[in-house]
């Protein structure tokens, strides 16, 4: 089980399953990832490699209306769509596909997350794509493996064995 960290859903529970395939972001990494992102005015929120959807429900905390949660997990998205009854006045829209397809043909968003499971993905094409769906003035975070290699220029966070990178769209 996972706690909102803040926001006007602060402390509501976000119920998880040993048996499902994800690896929730840690509540230090999360806590560092939204201090990152004060203030925080982002109305439109997609959280790609969603699994427990706990990034998008601390968005929606804080003030997101409008959510896009993207696993390519049935289950995960059953469960996605139990918790996401918790969050009363956020839209949350539940897409089962696969992240990259996703990102070729969805619409553009004020906040993207995205935590792709470790050396899975080519990393670098995804910050190409993903970058392409970015509002002016939005961001997007990228959680990777701390061996991953370190792009320039962006805002950076390490923690343990894990990096996150933040681009703003100017």
């Amino acid at each position: 089980m996972l706690r909102i960290l803040s926001g006007r859903f602060k402390g509501k529970k976000i119920f998880t399953s040993k048996k499902l395939p994800y690896r929730p972001t840690q509540t230090i990494v999360r806590k560092r990832i939204f201090d990152r992102l004060i203030p925080y005015d982002f109305e439109s929120v997609l959280d790609l490699f969603a699994g427990t959807g706990i990034m998008g429900f601390e968005a929606a905390s804080r003030g997101a209306k409008f959510v896009t949660l993207v696993e390519n997990n049935k289950r995960c998205i059953e469960m996605l769509r139990y918790n996401s009854r918790k969050f009363n006045g956020v839209y949350f829209q539940y897409k089962y596909i696969d992240a990259i397809k996703y990102l070729k043909q969805c619409k553009t968003y004020d906040l993207i997350f995205a935590d792709p499971p470790y050396e899975r993905y080519d990393i670098d094409m995804l910050v190409k794509t993903t970058l392409k769906r970015l509002n002016n003035k939005g961001k997007f975070v990228l959680e990777c493996a701390s061996s991953h290699h370190l792009y320039t220029n962006v805002d950076h966070i390490s923690i343990n064995d894990k990096q996150i990178f933040i681009w703003t769209k100017e």
